[in-house]
């Protein structure tokens, strides 16, 4: 497939440049969290006051979106934030959709292997429980950081029109992974993304690469690595994608588990919220996150085993689903698909089934890294 991307050279790479932190990040609409009311030298009339008091109720929030508070996850809560505003008319009043940052567990600790530290439900651990406590009303995730449950008390039945699901090559010396000189060193925090490499070029070295996109293009400018690997999807919702070399095919690396999608959840009491966020609600990605969804349930992946699927709708409208198992070295590698109708049950059948198929074939003890 033809990329609508080009290569630019060293001194021009825009990464160099890029933003290195929430800091120097500037939304297309400037987040508002709560209105702050001008000073008065005298002190306010009895009419001025209640006139101050009703400007503060008519700005009471009616939706509090609940999200993590890197550039990306900030732009995925501004798009749908816009998405409800376009679908509810009483939403686009000013002030009506609250954005609260929630800063989670794994956002503080940088410097560990998310295997270590407890796995990808430190991402949405803080916001869920912001979401039981009745901080925020709706909370915003990238599904791929999602867990396989979900907390007793919450839903998630909307996801937004997925994005571009594959992975991109990013490097100031090399075109491709295959252009690396043999011990040049790739940055990546994914055993998913490490074992693919290493399963097609074993004379790489893959380190542990972690932080927002901005921090890690920023480190890749300084040297740390001679590469690394990000989804297109972030780039594209950060409008960063200058800073691409190259895109990865789906044949050669496969993405993440849900990988593009953005998932809405909701108190599961909470019709008002269930009703504004159904309207959102993308249904070809919601089935294909289900089947994948199905897939890793089935494994019992964790952060420490590479799992890699993708289901999708071809152009006859059937489900074809690709998975994928591996051990972190990549030189374990254990592959299936299934193709079917594009409906939920079938779906769902079709990822459990195909989870099933690789614990077989990867036999005992290999999850167990």
């Amino acid at each position: 497939m033809a990329s609508a991307f080009t290569m630019r050279s060293t001194s021009q790479h825009p990464l160099l440049s890029a933003p290195a932190d929430l800091k120097s990040f500037r939304p297309a609409h400037p987040l508002r969290l709560q209105p702050v009311l001008p000073r008065r030298r005298n002190a306010p009339s009895m009419k001025n006051t209640l006139a101050v008091e009703q400007e503060v109720e008519a700005r009471v929030s009616i939706l509090r979106i609940g999200t993590r508070g890197s550039p990306l996850a900030l732009a995925q809560a501004y798009e749908t934030r816009e998405k409800l505003v376009e679908a509810h008319s009483e939403l686009a009043e000013e002030g009506a959709v609250e954005i609260i940052i929630i800063k989670t567990t794994g956002d503080k600790i940088l410097n560990q292997p998310l295997a270590d530290i407890g796995g990808k439900g430190l991402f949405t651990k803080e916001i869920d429980e912001a979401l039981l406590g009745g901080e925020i009303d709706i909370a915003v995730h990238s599904m791929k950081d999602v867990p396989t449950y979900l907390p007793d008390g919450t839903i998630l039945p909307c996801n937004l029109p997925r994005e571009d699901v594959r992975d991109v090559f990013i490097s100031l010396t090399a075109k491709s992974l295959a252009e690396l000189p043999p011990g040049s060193v790739v940055g990546s925090a994914s055993l998913r993304r490490q074992s693919q490499i290493l399963h097609r070029y074993p004379s790489l070295k893959v380190v542990n690469f972690r932080g927002n996109v901005q921090t890690r293009l920023r480190k890749l400018g300084e040297g740390e690595v001679h590469a690394t690997l990000l989804a297109l999807a972030g780039l594209k919702r950060l409008n960063m994608t200058e800073n691409i070399t190259a895109i990865l095919p789906i044949e050669e690396m496969l993405p993440a588990i849900s990988q593009g999608a953005i998932g809405i959840a909701c108190r599961s009491n909470d019709d008002k919220m269930a009703n504004y966020i159904a309207r959102l609600n993308h249904e070809e990605t919601r089935l294909a996150v289900a089947c994948e969804r199905a897939f890793l349930e089935t494994l019992d992946g964790s952060c420490r085993t590479p799992i890699a699927g993708y289901a999708h709708k071809d152009e006859d409208g059937n489900c074809v689903f690709r998975g994928l198992v591996a051990s972190p070295d990549g030189t374990r590698v254990a592959e299936t698909s299934r193709k079917g109708n594009y409906s939920l049950g079938e779906m769902v059948e079709m990822g459990e089934d195909a989870g099933r198929e690789l614990i077989s074939k990867a036999g005992p003890g290999f999850f167990d890294w």
